[in-house]
């Protein structure tokens, strides 16, 4: 099992993007990120806690697997 990366926000957001996932606001420097009826939000720290990346990856239903093929 891979490790979670050490990434700055951009980089989820770009990943969870190609994963289907709209920006649909931002709010200094936090992003609002749909999929469906599913919210999130990322912020643009640079880097982002992994335990912050985990909890993104959680609430979108995303496997590190998968965000690792996107980023």
């Amino acid at each position: 099992m891979a490790k979670l990366p050490s990434v700055s926000g951009k980089k989820p957001i770009r990943a969870l993007g190609k994963l289907g996932f709209v920006v649909v606001r931002q709010k200094g420097s936090h992003v609002i990120l749909q999929k469906g009826s599913n919210l999130l939000t990322v912020p643009l720290h640079d880097p982002v806690k992994k335990s912050t990346l985990n909890t993104i990856l959680k609430q979108a239903d995303v496997s590190l697997e998968e965000l690792l093929d996107h980023l």
